[in-house]
């Protein structure tokens, strides 16, 4: 894939670009899915339930399902896309609120953000919000997410630690993100990690991780210019 200027958002469509962005999409559309599938079984019970109390909990499911689905939904529009509505820098509480409302639904993740800078540049965002997504995938028993982020020397450092009983990291995503996982083996579960890739490469970064028995570490640097 080749880039003009080394900004994800200036990527030429070339064949492989279309291609990840295909795979980007079918990650998007299997995350949406159940949530869109609450939805329209809230619904189809809503419709047929005639108990007041029925109707209530059906209103409370569908109340839930929603906001889990704008949650990814906006989560996604960032991680992933083009985000139009933002400029080249953004709030750091964006995507503090955006993995907030992405781990609401799940009481067994707690996060934990210590992001010094107020403002990131987009890319970086990017990365941090892709990286965190890998961290709660990795925690299917739940555990804790801890996110840092801090500009230092002209270079946006990440961390991204994901500690948990029995961590499960594919090792498919590892060779995404230290680059070495060939495109013609990319899937949608690891499109996400060679976005962030490609990213850190342009930049002149690079991404890192570690892998333990209870914890996943990875890490980003990412100049600026």
């Amino acid at each position: 894939m080749s880039t003009s200027t080394g900004k994800f958002q200036d990527i030429r469509m070339t064949t492989s670009s279309i291609d990840l962005a295909a795979l980007l999409c079918s990650r998007l559309c299997h995350d949406m899915l159940s949530p869109v599938g609450a939805l329209n079984n809230g619904l189809e019970l809503l419709r047929s339930e005639k108990d007041p109390e029925m109707r209530k909990q059906c209103v409370d499911l569908l109340e839930r399902s929603a906001e889990t689905s704008a949650a990814k939904l906006k989560f996604f529009r960032l991680a992933f896309g083009a985000a139009g509505g933002y400029g080249e820098r953004v709030q750091a509480e964006e995507p503090r609120g955006l993995l907030a409302a992405l781990v609401a639904a799940n009481d067994r993740v707690e996060l934990n953000w210590a992001v010094t800078a107020e403002e990131l540049p987009k890319d970086a965002v990017k990365v941090l919000l892709n990286l965190a997504a890998i961290g709660i995938d990795a925690l299917p028993r739940g555990g804790t997410l801890d996110i840092g982020a801090e500009v230092r020397d002209g270079a946006t450092e990440i961390a991204v630690r994901a500690a948990g009983p029995r961590i499960a990291f594919d090792a498919d995503v590892g060779r995404a993100l230290d680059g070495s996982l060939p495109e013609t083996e990319l899937t949608g579960r690891t499109a996400p990690a060679h976005m962030i890739q490609l990213i850190a490469q342009g930049a002149g970064g690079g991404l890192q991780y570690a892998l333990g028995e209870d914890a996943l570490v990875m890490g980003a640097v990412l100049p600026e210019g």
